[in-house]
Parts: structure tokens; C-alpha cells; sequence
């Protein structure tokens, strides 16, 4: 292709690091769900149940649903509020005399969509659900709401929709409350009552009702109560509060009279009930992640076909990992189970048909049955999972080319109808412990077996999306050496057989992908690394005449220092890596980086010395954050000094603008700073008290909300205003321009300044303050390294290379003078210009994991979302933490484009590099993607990948903003004068060589 300039390399950057960001889908998270199964139920006289209930409390965890607790809501005259009791004694009561318990293990991410999807319809949901905000079916799905005769369901309308779409028309009624229901300032017991309620009214109405009657009391009906109740008070209140725990109460006493009420309607003991949980949440009131807070849910069985409790006079089985120690039922044997795995229960419970896409496994311990009995029912569940196997197998022969079968499955003997079969003929003989035995272990290697359809094209994908990561890798350093270090000088090589060789490959990867009936994204996976590769191999000779610039006047010491200087680079990256697992490196690097400047020698010191103190006071400062708690409680003292250092640092920049800006930007005359004006003034004004408003309004919602009184319109709309008004305002500036970059960085400071007082619940602010001065202070470091290790113009030709530190400008003088004289003011790459790459990167992980764990998607909390959108909405709310949470990077940008210009470098030169650099995590976070082991483990990986990929693409993004931020800013240094009189050159002139010589050694 034609060489790109820096939009068109931009473009592509982003275009591709989206395109391969779905390859985590398609490699490691297909959807399971396919289509053409048989449904099968156990073949018995009579089912087990005539109905099921389901309860679901949301959000409740496995230890606080059985744990004792003073009580959180005693009433006046209750002297024996303090001592320790269960909150939930009825479903305690299930637990010890009528039905069997253990813990439901869920999977990542633990969120309400994937978690019910598991329980009711027995699957682990494709990952790319959450782009419907867990409301819609992105593939409709079976369920045992499908197979039931009826469904009743009542609850919130984020998870209703989801089993009434797709089945069967007129199969499942449900009633839901409004959206403004979940309102996370009120009292959430409210969405709890409110389901009770409408359950009793439904038994009330069938008592006068003959068909709604005739129609509850017919077999495999089904009941569910979805109680959001108590996952909305642990969001607000944590799930240690008094109010989560009053919510437990609520719940079990609504479970208790709903129990009631429907044994008193049927009157004939054959309804079966479970109480689960879709996740748990976290000490500091949130989930999603792998953290076993939100994975370990409780499960309870009762009623009929369910075993009683099996009580031990020790410890009974069940309790070895300790979980359960303070639970007071260690003598109450305990089962865990898959949260899939409810899914099998309560279809043979109801006598109903296994939902086809099901990978659960029916409990045996749960049921009360003999081993005839069981044995049936688990073979039932095994041809069922066969029956997927088989259907995808099928598929995978239809399209696979050579296709080889799994090898538990391979011979004509070990057929999975062979083996169903001499598992019946098992049951025949009366073999049943042996059947039983023989069918889960037929289970378990099928469940293999599906899992060995869904990766049979890893090695190939993985493959591919390596060739494309490493081709743009090679891409983007070819484009730095051939644009920003040749400066175009030559042209690709291209001729007919290049052409021919790429072109005959992507035909012939295409035509293997036609024939495997591949997905469309298969083909831009393989189009990326045949276009990046041709275009690296075309301009071969770029690569080589870049080679021999750098690399050329190299002496031995000076290739070891190189040498030590790649390893060390090398060595950063790899920390950066393991950062995203321990942010506490962070704070060990930014020690040690208090101490770079020492290593360019005591002159740089003396010339450089407040510099040098401010820098490492910064680094000092932004340390401290990585040891801090990622994840946070509202503390409102922090809050306010956050705002109030943002509030000081713009009123003393208003106060000293005039000297500020005269000091920075020295001029023989004195006047080369731009004079204050008063509109600039007015509109830097309006930014602080922006500022100002930002603290009044947060200290009235934090009042608000935590007096349970809900958030004031007033205070929610002047709330709006003020986070608008801070990022419009700033570009009324337009209207009187001013050209210094310390002006522009305040207006950018400025503007995000308020959005970090109103989103804030911690030291996030603190955080945007450190975190401004540390960036200032760098930009500032590296024009003043620039300055310093530039040559005089008399001692250029004769100039030996030098390398002062492991970090020190390493072959910048080699090609100064040169570029100098060939572009203006514009200089070309060098190898030193690679560690201003790797600090921007560092950088710009530090403002991922300043403020919270990046890789734990618990680590960032709604609370203060809640003062803008108190009713839930999971992607506004999301969409205003992730717009906190970019905000630093709009100032990140914004120096790293003015140090871009004071350096004199092309525009998006030391982006290219950057993108090339960064790309290495993406790569290693891709082959360290999970989707097995422990759920904390998977999660992590997941957004591990998903991070490094995106930040990839925004930090494209981020040079396109950069431009526009920088765009017409003017720097003293740069000001040049053919006749000794200074002039506004501004990126324009073509300086002599003896001006840049001059200004080698003069401060900034």
C-alpha cells in the first residue's frame, strides 16, 4: 500500500486493534449455543415435584445468607439486640430438618445476566451478551422455564425478558416493576416487597379465579421470584451493613410466607423449592470479577423429591475447606455443586425435559431416590450431553477439513452410543452404583468433548492473531524508521514477484477458510499479517539504511551500553506486565525514577535543581497511591482535599499568570509572553468556579444519599450542569487564543478537575493532582536532557557518541546536525527517543492503576455514579466511570504532545513507537488468556487482554486528541532570528546550526 500518513496510520492502528480485539471471542469464547438437539427427560410414572419454586436472591453471598449477626433492625425495648443470631432462620430451618444445602460455585464475570442464564438455563453464556446490557439474547436460548407447562416470574425487567424471549409464545408470564424502581438512594427492600406482593395477590386472584386456578394447580408448573432487593442495598450500603443485613430478614421472611401461602394453596406436599443466588458481592459492594466473595453463592433445596439433611455427630463431609467454619452446620453434610448444575436439578425435580444447551450435571446428593432411580436419571443427563456433543460434532465434520475426532470417542468401541448403552444394559442387571459410576465418568468425558469442539481451531487462531500482532509491531517500527527517521527519502521496493508470493498466500488462506465455512472475522484476522508483513518486506530498504544510521558509528563500549539499555527497555516492559497482577510495582518504580535525573551527572543537578526536587517530590507523591486500597469507601475528607488543592492550583494560576507565563517564556524584551487578557481571564474563572460548584454540589449529595433520603432533582440536575459546563467551557477559549503550552495545560487541567470531584469517593482527585505536576515535571526533565546532551554546533562533526546512563540519550548526536540542516526545526528518531516512549507508557498504565485494580472489575465502585443516575442503568453509569477513569489521559496526551514539539519531532513520531511497544503486553496477555481454572484467574485474563488491547487503540486516539490540544502552542526555545533580533518562528524557521548549539546548555 501507498505510504500512510499519520491520520491513515492512526486510522489503521485503531481499525485493527478493534478487529483483533474480538479474537478473544473467537479463540477462547464461542458461543456453546447450537441448535438441532433432542430433549430428554426421565422416563418415571411420576415426577419427583408437581411444581417447582425458585427463589433468587440477587446478590447475596454464601456466607452472609448463614452466618449470625446482632440484629441490624431491633425493635425499642429489644434487650438482646446484640447477641448473635442467623438472619435467615427459615431457610436455616430448611437446611437442618428439611431439605439439603451447599454452595453454588459461579463463573466470570459475575453479573446478573450470566449468572441466571446458568441457573435456569444451564449454560455458560457467550461473553459477548454483555454488549445487550445483559437484557437481550444476543442467540435464544432453551431453559427450564421453556420446558415447564408454565412459568410465572416476577422481578426486575433486566433479567425477565431474558426466558420469556425466545420460548415458547404464551409459555411464560411475567410482571416486572418499572426501570425507576431500582433507584440505588432509596430503600431497595421496596423491589423485594413489591415481588412478595404480587405473588400473594396471584394465589388471592386464583381463589376466585377458576381458570387461573385450573392452570396453577396443572403438573410442571413453575414459579420464580427474582429479589433484586438485596444486590441493590449491597451496592449502596456494602454487604457488612446493617441494611444489607435487615435485607437478608426481609427476604427470609418473604420466602417464609410464600412457602406458607403455597403449601396452604396445593395442600398436598409435591412442590419442590430451591433458594439460590445469581453471584455474591464483594466487602466493598461490587462483583463481576473472580473473587470468591462473588462466586460462592448459597443453594438450598427442599420439599418434595429432595433429600433431607444428612447430619453427622462430627464434622460432616463437605466442610474441609473451612469456608463454612462460623456457619454453625458443620454436622449438616454439605454439597457443592456447579451453578449450572441447578439447572439439571430442578428439571428432573419438575419431571421436566434437560434444557437442550445445558452442560449441568444432576447432583445425586440432592435428590431423594434410591440408586435405581438415580441411576436412571444421571444416565438421562449424560444423553443429553451427548446429544450436544453429537450435533456439534457433526457440525465440525460438515466444515473441518481432515476433521480428527476426540479421542475418548475415536474408536468404533468407545462410541458415545456404545458406552450409553452398556450403562443401560448395567441399570438391566440391577448394577446401579456401576451404572451410576460408568454415566458420570460418560459426563465428564463428553463435557471434554464439547470443550475439545470449542478449541479445535486454537492453534490455527492463535496462530494467525500472532503473525498480525507481531506483523504490526514490525509495521509500526517500519513506519517510525521510514517516516520519522528517513523522512520518506525511500520507496518500497514493490515488484511483481513480492506481490505475487503475498498475494498467493492470503488466496490460498482464504480459499482453506472459504472451505471451512470460516466466520468473517477469520478473514480480516488472516488480511492483517499479509499486509503488515508485504509492507515490512517492500521497504527492506528503509529498515537497512535506518540500520546503519543507528547502529554505525557504534563503538564496542558503546554496543554493550546498547546492548545493556535493550535489556533494560526489555526488563520494564516485563514489569509493566506483572504490574497488572501487583500494582504495587508501581510504587517501587516510581522511587527508583525519583532518582533518574541523578544519572545524568552533578552538572545536570546544579543546572536543574528545583526541577529535579519537584520531579521527584511528584514521584514520591504518585507512589504512595499503588499502596493505597484499590478498592475504595466514600471518605468525604479526601474528597474535599482533592478539590480543594484543584480549586488552590487554578486560583494561584489566574494570581500568577502574568509572571508565570513572562518566567517560561523569556524573550530579550521581556514581552514575549502573551499578555493577560481580560476574557481569557473571565473563562479561567468561570473554569475554577466550576470547580468551586463541583464540591458544593457533591457535599449535598453525599448528604443526601447518605441520609437514605435519595438524591434531590435539584442537586442531580445542578450536579449535570456542572459536569457538562466544565467540559464546554473550556472551549470558549477558541473565541481569544492563547499560544502557551502552560496556559493550555491549565484549561486541560481545569476541565477535568470538576468531573474528579463530583465521580470521586476516595483520593481519586488527590490522584489527578499528583499525577498533573508528575507530567508537567517530565516534559520539563526531558527538554532540559535535550538541551543538555545537544552539542555545540562547533563540535558536531567531531562528537563522540556517548552514553551517560542506562537511560541517558544514547545516539541523538549522531543525526542532529543532519536533520537539522535537511528539515528546520525538525528532528529525526533516535534509539534515545525509546525511553521517552517507554516512560509515556508507563505513564499511562500508572493513571490504569493509580486509582484502582484495571484487572478487577470490583475494584471500581457506582457510589459516586449514584450522584448523577441513582436508578440503574449498567451502561450510562458505566459510560460516566469509564469517562473518569480515561480522564487523565487527556492530559497524559496533551504532554506528551507538547514534549513531542519541544523536542523537535514530527507530529505522531513518538506514537508510532509507542504503538509498537505497547503492543508487546497486548501479545502477552493474549497467550495468558484463561477460560478454565479458577474464576479470579479467567477474569483477570480476560480483562488483562482486553485492557492492553484497547489502550493499544486509544492510545491512537489519544494522538489524534494530542493534535488538536497542542495545535498552534509556541515555545520560547523555538523562537529563532536570522539578524540577532528574536522572531516568532514557531516550528517555521530554519535555525542555524549555531542557534540550536546556543540553546544547549540554557534552562526551559
Amino acid at each position: 500500500m501507498a505510504r500512510l500518513g499519520r491520520r491513515g496510520f492512526l486510522g489503521v492502528a485503531i481499525v485493527f486493534h478493534l478487529v483483533y480485539l474480538l479474537s478473544i471471542f473467537d479463540v477462547y469464547f464461542r458461543s456453546p449455543i447450537v441448535s438441532g438437539m433432542q430433549a430428554f427427560s426421565v422416563d418415571a410414572p411420576k415426577a419427583p415435584a408437581k411444581r417447582l419454586v425458585l427463589y433468587v436472591g440477587d446478590g447475596l453471598r454464601a456466607d452472609k445468607a448463614f452466618q449470625s449477626f446482632p440484629d441490624p433492625s431491633p425493635s425499642a425495648n429489644d434487650t438482646s439486640a446484640d447477641e448473635l443470631r442467623p438472619l435467615a432462620p427459615f431457610l436455616r430451618s430448611r437446611v437442618l430438618q428439611h431439605g439439603t444445602f451447599g454452595v453454588s460455585h459461579t463463573r466470570v464475570p459475575t453479573e446478573s445476566r450470566p449468572g441466571h442464564v446458568a441457573l435456569i438455563a444451564g449454560l455458560y453464556e457467550d461473553v459477548s451478551a454483555v454488549t445487550t446490557g445483559w437484557k437481550l439474547n444476543p442467540v435464544n436460548f432453551d431453559s427450564v422455564f421453556n420446558r415447564s407447562a408454565h412459568t410465572w416470574q416476577w422481578g426486575s425487567p433486566d433479567i425477565l425478558p431474558m426466558f420469556s424471549t425466545g420460548a415458547v409464545p404464551g409459555r411464560v408470564t411475567d410482571e416486572m416493576y418499572g426501570a425507576e424502581f431500582e433507584d440505588f438512594s432509596k430503600d431497595a427492600t421496596e423491589l423485594d416487597y413489591w415481588v412478595f406482593d404480587r405473588v400473594k395477590a396471584l394465589f388471592k386472584k386464583a381463589r376466585t379465579d377458576t381458570d387461573l386456578n385450573a392452570r396453577l394447580r396443572e403438573d410442571k408448573v413453575v414459579i420464580f421470584l427474582h429479589l433484586l432487593g438485596l444486590d441493590t442495598t449491597g451496592h449502596s450500603y456494602r454487604p457488612y451493613s446493617r441494611e444489607y443485613l435487615h435485607n437478608i430478614k426481609i427476604v427470609d421472611e418473604g420466602v417464609r410466607e410464600i412457602t406458607e401461602l403455597i403449601d396452604d394453596f396445593y395442600g398436598d406436599g409435591e412442590t419442590a423449592y430451591v433458594f439460590t443466588a445469581d453471584h455474591g458481592m464483594s466487602d466493598w459492594g461490587s462483583h463481576g470479577d473472580g473473587h470468591p466473595d462473588n462466586t460462592r453463592t448459597p443453594l438450598i433445596a427442599w420439599g418434595a423429591g429432595v433429600a433431607k439433611p444428612v447430619v453427622s455427630n462430627g464434622v460432616a463431609p463437605g466442610h474441609e475447606d473451612g469456608f463454612s467454619h462460623d456457619w454453625h452446620l458443620d454436622h449438616v453434610q454439605r454439597h457443592d455443586v456447579a451453578q449450572a448444575d441447578v439447572a439439571a436439578l430442578m428439571a428432573y425435580l419438575a419431571g421436566l425435559e434437560f434444557p437442550v444447551n445445558s452442560v449441568g450435571e444432576l447432583p445425586l446428593e440432592y435428590l431423594s431416590a434410591d440408586d435405581s432411580e438415580k441411576a436412571k436419571a444421571i444416565l438421562v443427563n449424560a444423553r443429553q450431553i451427548l446429544e450436544m456433543y453429537r450435533v456439534k460434532e457433526e457440525q465440525k465434520k460438515a466444515i473441518v477439513m481432515q476433521y480428527r475426532p476426540y479421542r475418548h470417542f475415536a474408536s468404533a468401541e468407545q462410541t458415545p452410543s456404545r458406552r450409553l448403552a452398556s450403562v443401560e444394559a448395567a441399570i438391566s442387571k440391577g448394577q446401579y452404583q456401576n451404572a451410576i459410576a460408568a454415566a458420570d465418568e460418560l459426563i465428564q468425558q463428553g463435557l471434554e468433548g464439547l470443550r475439545y469442539l470449542q478449541t479445535y481451531d486454537w492453534l490455527f487462531l492463535r496462530t494467525l492473531v500472532t503473525l498480525g500482532y507481531a506483523g504490526w509491531i514490525a509495521f509500526a517500527f517500519t513506519t517510525a524508521v521510514d517516516a520519522y527517521m528517513l523522512d520518506g527519502q525511500y520507496d518500497a521496493e514493490r515488484t511483481v514477484a513480492s506481490t505475487a508470493v503475498f498475494t498467493a498466500a492470503l488466496v490460498a488462506l482464504y480459499s482453506f477458510l472459504f472451505i471451512q465455512s470460516s466466520p468473517f472475522t477469520y478473514y480480516l484476522y488472516a488480511f492483517f499479517p499479509a499486509l503488515f508483513w508485504e509492507e515490512v518486506f517492500v521497504r527492506r530498504k528503509a529498515l537497512s539504511e535506518g540500520r546503519k544510521r543507528l547502529f554505525s558509528k557504534l563503538s564496542q563500549q558503546d554496543a554493550w551500553k546498547l546492548a545493556f539499555n535493550i535489556a533494560a527497555y526489555l526488563g520494564i516492559l516485563e514489569v509493566m506486565v506483572q504490574s497488572y497482577y501487583h500494582r504495587e510495582i508501581y510504587t517501587i518504580c516510581y522511587l527508583l525514577g525519583a532518582a533518574w535525573p541523578a544519572t545524568y551527572g552533578l552538572d545536570f543537578l546544579k543546572d536543574n535543581g528545583l526541577l529535579c526536587i519537584t520531579w521527584a517530590l511528584s514521584c514520591v507523591s504518585m507512589s504512595v497511591f499503588t499502596l493505597l486500597p484499590a478498592i475504595k469507601v466514600e471518605t468525604p475528607s479526601l474528597i474535599w482535599l482533592g478539590g480543594a488543592l484543584i480549586l488552590v492550583l487554578g486560583v494561584v494560576y489566574i494570581a500568577l499568570e502574568k509572571s508565570l507565563l513572562v518566567s517560561a517564556a523569556p524573550s530579550k524584551d521581556g514581552l514575549s509572553a502573551p499578555k493577560a487578557d481580560g476574557l481569557s481571564r473571565t473563562i479561567l474563572g468561570v473554569q475554577v468556579g466550576l470547580v468551586a460548584l463541583a464540591m458544593f454540589v457533591t457535599r449535598s449529595s453525599i448528604a443526601s444519599l447518605q441520609a437514605k433520603q435519595g438524591l434531590p432533582l435539584g442537586t442531580q440536575m445542578l450536579g449535570w450542569i456542572t459536569l457538562v459546563a466544565s467540559l464546554v467551557v473550556p472551549f470558549l477559549h477558541a473565541l481569544q487564543p492563547r499560544d502557551h503550552y502552560l496556559h493550555r495545560l491549565a484549561v486541560i487541567f481545569l476541565a477535568f478537575g470538576p468531573m474528579f470531584i463530583i465521580l470521586t469517593i476516595s483520593y481519586e482527585g488527590l490522584f489527578y493532582f499528583a499525577i498533573a505536576t508528575t507530567l508537567i515535571s517530565w516534559v520539563r526533565l526531558e527538554h532540559r536532557i535535550h538541551q543538555h546532551f545537544s552539542p555545540h554546533a562547533s563540535e558536531l562533526d567531531q562528537a563522540p557518541l556517548e552514553l551517560s546512563s542506562p537511560l541517558a540519550p544514547a545516539l541523538d548526536v549522531a543525526s542532529d546536525r543532519e536533520e537539522a540542516l535537511k528539515k528546520g526545526d525538525y528532528r529525526s528518531l533516535t534509539l534515545s527517543d525509546a525511553r521517552i516512549c517507554l516512560f509515556f507508557i508507563y505513564l499511562l498504565q500508572s493513571a490504569f492503576f493509580s486509582t484502582g485494580n484495571i484487572a478487577s472489575i470490583s475494584s471500581f465502585s457506582l457510589d459516586a455514579v449514584y450522584r448523577l443516575l441513582p436508578v440503574f442503568d449498567p451502561f450510562s453509569q458505566g459510560a460516566l466511570l469509564v469517562l473518569k477513569i480515561l480522564a487523565p489521559f487527556a492530559l497524559v496526551s496533551a504532554n506528551l504532545g507538547i514534549l513531542t514539539h519541544r523536542l523537535r519531532l514530527r507530529g505522531g513520531s513518538l506514537f508510532a513507537v509507542v504503538m509498537g511497544i505497547g503492543d508487546y503486553l497486548t501479545l502477552r496477555f493474549f497467550w495468558e488468556v484463561r477460560d478454565e481454572g479458577s474464576w479470579l484467574d479467567i477474569g483477570q485474563s480476560i480483562t488483562n487482554f482486553a485492557i492492553a488491547s484497547l489502550l493499544c487503540a486509544f492510545v491512537a486516539a489519544l494522538e489524534a486528541l494530542s493534535g488538536v490540544l497542542v495545535r498552534g502552542l509556541e515555545f520560547a526555545d523555538e523562537r529563532r532570528s536570522k539578524d540577532g533580533v528574536a522572531t516568532n518562528g514557531s516550528l517555521k524557521g530554519k535555525p542555524r546550526e549555531t542557534d540550536a548549539a546556543k540553546e544547549g546548555g540554557r534552562g526551559m
